[in-house]
């Protein structure tokens, strides 16, 4: 029965084919050919592993250690600053920044590095760990410390680079003013960006140069650009190995100013080392021409590390960064020309109006003096031409403080200008109080000594050269009242456009012939010397309590078809026509021997 079973069971395994030699073998075949690509798959790995563990071992680390990818952002070359012209006031020159890579080494390595870069870069080494701090000791992205480094620094850093892994010097384009100290009021100064100016606009790399004060922080978006960046492969010494790609900066566009750059350049010669400031603007736009403030800094001081006696000169008594020509100021006789103006559109009086001047005048048991004998029975142009204060006295009491205050807003004084658009503060303006101010800014009550003195631009009454300057400039141009600008592309737009006084043309008539008489045959004689046109002005003396008068001075040129305004105060100078009257003159010939004017030596 076994071997039938046996016998059957062969059969019917060779009729199913499952143990067919042939097959058999085909299968043992596959299968061995399986195995083997399956070992393959294993082993070649393992013998790449080991060729690069062993074979190339040394070199493959040696590789990894010195290469290194890194992230460099590219700087954008800032836009230049133009004067009306097209003359450079603000451009850029080829520095060196030194810059650190966080990642590159520990922070215990960083500790030691400072150590011996502080020196170098004249930095104290815990300023240096304080930047690396900031930005993390992982970051992938370099830290500058040290910008516009000088030739020296360069050469010692270069000893140093064995010792510096990890420390870098870049070539950038750094901020420069050619003319130094020139119009630094206005143009401000650059700096890296702030945390909170990253924060603001994240797409500014660390290390960003924006605009801090004046022009450059007024007109950032325009003057910074889009920077760039580059992908490259560098070694342990920081040195390139190659470039992996390169995304281009965009240049900052140019931003051309309304100022005249050699009417600055004059004026500030002009004003010299004396506390003060000088204000020139088109009568007809409110384009600003010259602004001058002494004293002044040098904007490129902050391209670099600035030193403690900089840093200590610009904090000084003498205030550096103040702007006087935005500075408020008790303007004296210069402000006659606004209480004319309240006198006759008050309906008190009219042009032809005449009052009794002389040597003083008692009101309410205060006796208020001229500053001559007096000039007898007089009007208004002769009022002006002579600087009477008896006059002015008269007129203030009749018009009233309100009267005058109204005037003096709609000339310009008190916060009328939109100061937005020099990219200075709002709240540097004059002011010309009334009763009810007085008593909420200081407590006290209105006596009539405040009336009297408003009226001839003392006591409570202060305006800054730049609203004198539009002040006069409202009587030159027929009444209306510009807006002072600094960017060319705003002039003559409706954010700059001029807006009517009211004034009547007989009043302004008579103070126009007021102002000409002045320098015709009254306090400004000396502005009739020839070598400018025929100009109309004011001058002024300002009484300061235990110290010197002030100087002031308020005109325009031509007479006849005006185009330029001008306003100096000289702190401490004295009589107006002695200090600033002359200041004026000087400005007044740049602006006319650029237009051609032949001088007569002789008066006009």
């Amino acid at each position: 029965m076994a071997g039938d079973f046996s016998f059957n069971s062969k059969i019917r395994l060779d009729k199913n084919g499952l143990d067919n030699p042939a097959r058999q073998r085909s299968r043992s075949l596959q299968v061995m050919i399986f195995m083997l690509f399956v070992t393959t798959l294993v082993t070649l790995p393992i013998f790449r592993l080991a060729e690069l563990q062993l074979v190339q071992g040394a070199y493959n680390r040696q590789r990894a250690e010195n290469n290194r990818i890194r992230p460099v952002s590219v700087p954008a070359t800032r836009g230049q600053i133009l004067d009306r012209s097209g003359q450079i006031f603000a451009a850029n020159r080829v520095s060196r920044s030194v810059y650190v890579w966080p990642k590159e080494r520990s922070a215990q390595e960083w500790q030691e590095i400072a150590a011996t870069l502080g020196p170098i870069v004249k930095l104290p080494a815990a300023e240096i760990i304080k930047k690396i701090d900031g930005a993390g000791y992982k970051s992938a992205l370099p830290v500058r410390i040290s910008k516009d480094i000088d030739v020296g620094t360069f050469v010692a850093l270069g000893e140093q680079t064995n010792a510096l892994r990890g420390v870098e010097i870049r070539v950038e384009s750094s901020r420069d003013n050619p003319h130094q100290q020139l119009a630094a009021h206005l143009l401000g100064y650059v700096g890296e960006a702030s945390l909170e100016q990253l924060k603001a606009n994240p797409a500014y790399p660390m290390g960003m140069l924006v605009g801090q004060m004046g022009v450059e922080k007024l007109a950032n978006s325009t003057l910074e650009g889009v920077w760039g960046n580059r992908l490259i492969e560098v070694n342990a010494k920081g040195e390139e190995i190659q470039d992996l790609g390169v995304k281009e900066p965009i240049p900052g566009k140019p931003v051309q100013l309304t100022l005249d750059l050699d009417m600055q350049k004059t004026a500030e010669k002009a004003l010299g080392n004396r506390l003060g400031a000088v204000v020139a603007i088109d009568v007809k736009t409110g384009a600003l021409l010259t602004m001058a403030s002494w004293p002044t800094f040098d904007p490129n001081i902050f391209t670099r590390k600035v030193t403690q006696k900089e840093w200590d000169r610009l904090q000084g008594p003498e205030k550096p960064f103040l702007n006087r020509a935005v500075q408020g100021y008790p303007v004296g006789s210069t402000f006659k020309i606004v209480t004319s103006v309240a006198g006759m559109e008050s309906g008190k009086f009219s042009p032809d109006s005449t009052l009794v001047s002389s040597s003083s005048i008692n009101i309410g048991g205060i006796s208020f003096n001229e500053h001559g004998a007096g000039y007898g029975t007089i009007g208004f142009r002769d009022a002006l031409a002579y600087s009477s204060n008896t006059f002015f006295y008269q007129v203030g009491m009749e018009a009233g403080p309100e009267e005058m205050a109204k005037w003096a807003k709609k000339m310009g004084i008190g916060g009328t200008i939109n100061l937005e658009l020099l990219g200075l503060d709002a709240a540097n303006h004059g002011q010309v109080p009334i009763p009810a101010e007085k008593q909420k800014m200081y407590g006290e009550d209105w006596y009539v000594g405040d009336t009297v003195t408003m009226a001839i631009g003392q006591g409570l009454v202060l305006c800054t050269p730049l609203e004198l300057a539009v002040m006069v400039s409202t009587v030159a141009n027929g009444g209306w009242r510009v807006q002072p600008h600094l960017l060319a592309s705003q002039t003559n737009t409706p954010i700059t456009q001029k807006n009517q006084t009211g004034i009547k043309p007989a009043t302004l008539n008579v103070v126009k012939q007021g102002l000409i008489d002045v320098v015709k045959k009254g306090t400004g004689r000396g502005m009739n010397d020839g070598t400018i046109p025929l100009s109309a002005g004011k001058t002024g003396t300002v009484e300061m309590p235990g110290h010197p008068d002030n100087s002031m001075y308020v005109g325009f040129a031509p007479a006849d078809k005006p185009e330029v305004a001008i306003a100096v105060i000289v702190e401490g100078g004295g009589y107006g026509a002695v200090a600033a009257a002359p200041i004026a003159q000087e400005v007044f010939r740049t602006y006319f021997q650029k237009q051609g004017f032949k001088p007569t030596n002789k008066p006009l």
